[in-house]
C-alpha cells in the first residue's frame, strides 16, 4: 500500500475507535440527566411537543408539554417544574 493510503486507513480506524467510544459513553452521561416539562422558554425547548415535531418550537414561555434536559434532581428545584408532561 502507498502511504497515503496507510495514513487515510489510520484515520479512518481512529475515527471509528472515537465513535466507538463515545457511544459508550452516552448512557452514563444520560443517567444524569432528566427531562424538566413546563420550564421552557418560548422556542427554546430541547425535542418536539404533542403539537410540534422539532426541538425549538414551543410556542409559548412554561409550555406544558415542552421540556429542557436539565441536571438529575435540578426539576424539582425550578418553579413550575415536572419530570411529566402534562
Amino acid at each position: 500500500m502507498k502511504k497515503s493510503n496507510l495514513a487515510v486507513t489510520a484515520v479512518i480506524t481512529g475515527l471509528v475507535a472515537l465513535g466507538g467510544t463515545m457511544l459508550t459513553a452516552a448512557p452514563a452521561v444520560a443517567a444524569d440527566k432528566e427531562k424538566c416539562y413546563g420550564v421552557a422558554k418560548a422556542g427554546k425547548n430541547d425535542c418536539a411537543t404533542k403539537t410540534s415535531s422539532c426541538a425549538g418550537t414551543a410556542k409559548e414561555d412554561n409550555q406544558k408539554d415542552a421540556f429542557v434536559v436539565v441536571p438529575k434532581g435540578l426539576c424539582d428545584k425550578l418553579s413550575g417544574g415536572s419530570n411529566e408532561s402534562a
